[in-house]
């Protein structure tokens, strides 16, 4: 064990912060915009396929051990579930719901881990700390999507709403699963692995639904191009490098504060860059959501020592 490696730059450290917080932030905007004219599961497949590609053998030429028949069957359900079930949530549901709201819900993911993991798999109860973030967390979606008479105007789409908490929730059984699903050690490989299942997944999906019937690539406009490169480059690539990075240079506590972050970027952004209306309602909702999901990352990273 090296015992004298030094430890990153403060300034690496916050460039990296920056990245996942801002980045992807900004990937439920894109989204928007890349489903304008691009097909959303085929883009989204696309999307993670083409980045898993770049990941994989860049994890390979590396150095990183080369998977075996089991880490792919982990990585299959982990992908499908991360990215097929809770990424094809949201590029579904954001042809109808704005992106903002669309981040709010899948900040839900936090509280969802947590009652699965009480329920399924440990049946330890949460601490009173917890609870009261469960609660918070209810209320903030409660206030979001509940009945037009108690939240008032601009009511979000139900169908909208019901398929992204699906997607969060799925995304928190997967989050679960692989904390003791057998994968490889390279953490770059394994979320190669995964992106590139779910991804040919979900390219799976939209070809059984039809989205490529009738489809032109002189149809799709430059923004929605624009953003599927970026999507791709920085959401998936720069993104996920960086906070797999950070996971080895700070703390998980730490490096998980994108999930209370990210939605507060991806509704100034929905705002400003899209003319999403930022009622007081969301604005409300969004600060009660934040503040639970806080609440329950603090007090697991108490719990867990980091």
């Amino acid at each position: 064990m090296n015992l004298t490696a030094p430890r990153p730059s403060r300034i690496k450290i916050i460039i990296a912060f920056a990245s996942v917080y801002l980045i992807w932030g900004s990937t439920y905007l894109a989204i928007r915009f890349a489903i304008e004219t691009l097909p959303p599961f085929l883009m989204a497949g696309f999307r993670f396929a083409i980045a898993g590609a770049v990941l994989y053998a860049a994890a390979r030429l590396a150095g990183a051990e080369r998977p075996t028949r089991l880490h792919w069957a982990s990585t299959t359900v982990i992908g499908g579930l991360l990215i097929a079930g809770g990424n094809g949530a949201v590029v579904w549901a954001e042809q109808w719901v704005p992106s903002g709201l669309a981040s709010l819900l899948v900040a839900t993911v936090p509280i969802w881990m947590v009652l699965l993991d009480w329920v399924w798999r440990s049946g330890r109860r949460p601490t009173s700390w917890v609870m009261a973030g469960l609660g918070m967390g209810m209320a903030g979606l409660a206030l979001l999507i509940g009945p037009e008479g108690l939240s008032g105007d601009g009511r979000i789409d139900p169908m909208g709403a019901a398929v992204l908490l699906s997607g969060s929730m799925a995304w928190a059984v997967g989050s679960l699963y692989s904390l003791r699903a057998p994968l490889p050690g390279s953490r770059i490989l394994a979320t190669a692995m995964e992106m590139l299942m779910g991804g040919g997944l979900m390219v799976l999906a939209g070809w059984l639904m039809g989205e490529g019937t009738g489809f032109q690539l002189g149809a799709v406009s430059l923004r929605s191009a624009v953003s599927f490169v970026y999507l791709i480059i920085f959401g998936s690539l720069v993104g996920f490098t960086a906070y797999i990075w950070l996971l080895n240079a700070t703390t998980p506590a730490r490096a998980s504060t994108y999930a209370y972050v990210n939605p507060v970027v991806a509704v100034f952004l929905g705002w400003l860059l899209a003319g999403e209306p930022l009622s007081m309602r969301t604005v409300l909702a969004a600060a009660v959501i934040v503040a639970a999901v806080a609440v329950i990352t603090t007090d697991r990273a108490r719990r867990n020592g980091t």
